[in-house]
Parts: structure tokens; C-alpha cells; sequence
């Protein structure tokens, strides 16, 4: 097929899905967050989003009353945007340990009030779903990482470790809503090779 002067002949033809990728390589994971401890709010972020299995448009709608007095093991309930169910989930460490990085000082005290949105840019206005695909894409060219990255990467990411260290695909279907196993995995972008993987095990 010829290709029109000026045409992209990697663009994906008309109606064709590009799939976001999860992160899978955990030294990118570590960079990331190398590159945004000096940011805490971003840093929070990226933290929240692949210690969980919530959407972005879900961790833009987190209270600062929701978050402040939350420990380790203590649960989060976010009305989900799309079916306005409540989405639970039980917060680790990492998650704690970047809230309370945010949000447990003097600054975040004189300047979030109870019913503030948590992620707000330096305007005072709560992020968007298009930022936080252009800051994810950001934060994955910059420690090397080649594909394609968006938001949806975070929740997924969170997901595709949750497989590899063994999580039933069942539960993680439970996790992410989804009809059948197969579309679970395929949303994870687990690749043939992933699959390969498990039949490594010689007996």
C-alpha cells in the first residue's frame, strides 16, 4: 500500500484500538518515582494509581477528607464517575506512605480543606484525565521506556503485577469489572511470552 507525501504510515488505520500498556519492567517503576520524589503530589499519583486498582478519573475525585487520617490496611470507597457504584479498595504501605508525603504537613493543612480535590494543579484547579495521560507518557519517555503509556497505565500496571506474582486472573477480573478472563488479560496486555512463561516450571 502506497503511503500520500507527509502520511504517517505507522498511524493505526481507521477504527483500529491502540492499547495502552502496563508497566513491566520494575526498574522503571523505581526511576519514576526517583524522578518525582521531589514532587509529592505527582509522586502520589503514580503511587496511588499502581497500588491500586482504581481509574484516573477515580483518583482525581479523592477528598482531601477522605485521605487525611487513612493508615495502612484501612480501606478507600470512590464513587465510580461511569456506574456511580462504589469502588473499594485496601491501602498498602506504598499508597500510605506517598498520601502522608502529600498531605501530612503544615503546607497541605493550610491550604486543603475537607471537601478539596486532592490532585489540583498549581491554579487550584483538580487535574484531568488528558493531563494525567500527557504526565504518565511523560514520566515513561523519560526513564526510556518505549510504547504506548497513558493514564490507564497506572491501573493496569497495578494489575499485571498482581499476575505475575500469581493472582488468580478471576479475582483480578472481580477487581478491574470485567465479563470473562480473556478480556482481563488481554486489558493487561499480557503477551504470549508472559504466557510462556508458566510452562518453564520443569517437574
Amino acid at each position: 500500500m502506497g503511503f500520500k507525501k507527509g502520511e504517517n504510515p505507522n498511524r493505526p488505520y481507521k477504527g483500529a484500538a491502540i492499547k495502552v500498556e502496563p508497566i513491566r519492567y520494575k526498574k522503571a517503576i523505581k526511576n519514576i518515582k526517583k524522578i518525582l520524589a521531589d514532587n509529592p503530589r505527582d509522586l502520589c499519583l503514580f503511587t496511588l494509581g499502581i497500588n491500586t486498582a482504581f481509574r484516573a478519573s477515580e483518583l482525581l475525585s479523592i477528598r482531601y477528607g477522605q485521605v487525611k487520617f487513612k493508615d495502612v490496611g484501612e480501606t478507600l470507597e470512590i464513587k465510580q464517575p461511569k456506574t456511580k457504584r462504589y469502588r473499594m479498595v485496601t491501602l498498602n504501605r506504598a499508597a500510605i506512605e506517598a498520601l502522608d508525603n502529600y498531605l501530612d504537613n503544615k503546607w497541605a493543612r493550610s491550604n486543603f480543606s475537607k471537601d478539596d480535590f486532592i490532585f489540583r494543579s498549581q491554579r487550584g484547579v483538580v487535574l484531568t484525565v488528558p493531563t494525567v495521560t500527557n504526565m504518565v507518557k511523560g514520566w515513561c519517555k523519560e526513564v526510556g521506556l518505549e510504547g504506548n503509556y497513558g493514564s490507564h497505565t497506572l491501573r493496569k500496571t497495578w494489575g499485571y503485577w498482581q499476575y505475575q506474582r500469581g493472582t488468580q486472573v478471576a479475582l483480578l477480573m472481580e477487581a478491574f469489572k470485567h465479563s470473562n478472563q480473556r478480556q482481563t488479560l488481554d486489558y493487561l496486555c499480557i503477551q504470549d511470552k508472559d504466557i510462556q512463561q508458566i510452562f518453564d516450571l520443569e517437574l
